[in-house]
């Protein structure tokens, strides 16, 4: 039986979400507060345009255990996801998107089914992801691709809700995508080539009120299947 986790990261990668992001951290902290002993929030502003910036340094200022990355200029949800992961501390790690579409009170799932798999990494899955027809049949088609090149068989590569071993973060090669989202693919890539042990969760999904998701623009995804040849080729 796995220990406890009691010492918990948790990264937000966030983009012009000031309409979400001080609602999100307040979710985030309530059920750290419930669940474990020892925490931290790392959000990345990743050049936001709007007051996001602001937003995060007002919330770092209040609580020592918040802490804020800014990238001048944005560079992409790649780098967010790399400063999150590299920037965090403690023994496990965990982040969720910063548009409120998920509710972090479900960690306590994720902590109970690591601890009766004693696995290194739990990955959600949507249960009913509340995107677009069009985003969920690119996300089917870019995971099928995945599958094909690398083996990757899970349920839903790209869900923003993970709960990570820092020795993954430790152990794996440094993750190399940038601008494209297909940095959590390279991720689970490198962790099931390392040997490490996935299980996966559901997870429930809930409608954006505020902002725009920027993962469907066409530079995201060109740039996604730049990275995915890229990796492909070093690994083939």
């Amino acid at each position: 039986m796995a220990r406890q986790i009691d010492k918990l990261s948790v990264f937000l990668p966030a983009y012009n979400e000031e309409a979400n992001l001080e609602k999100t951290v307040k979710n985030v902290t309530e059920n750290l507060k419930k669940n474990v002993s020892t925490w931290e929030i790392v959000i990345i502003n990743d050049g936001s345009k709007d007051n996001t910036g602001k937003i995060a340094d007002n919330l770092s200022k209040k609580d020592k255990r918040i802490s804020v990355i800014h990238h001048h200029p944005n560079r992409g949800y790649g780098a967010a996801f790399k400063s999150g992961l590299y920037g965090c501390k403690y023994p496990w790690i965990s982040f969720i998107d910063s548009d409120g579409q998920f509710d972090f009170k479900e960690i306590s799932r994720f902590i109970a089914t690591q601890n009766k798999s004693s696995s290194d990494m739990v990955i959600g899955y949507y249960l009913g992801r509340k995107v677009s027809f069009v985003r969920k049949l690119n996300s089917k088609v870019w995971q099928f691709i995945v599958f094909l090149l690398f083996g990757l068989n899970v349920r839903d590569i790209d869900c923003g809700f993970k709960l990570i071993s820092k020795k993954i973060v430790d152990t794996i090669p440094k993750l190399e995508s940038e601008r494209g989202a297909f940095i959590s693919s390279e991720f689970l890539i490198k962790a099931k080539k390392a040997g490490f042990k996935i299980v996966e969760i559901g997870v429930q999904h809930y409608p954006r009120k505020f902002g725009d998701a920027t993962g469907a623009n066409l530079n995201v995804i060109a740039q996604s299947f730049v990275d995915l040849f890229k990796l492909w080729r070093k690994i083939k």
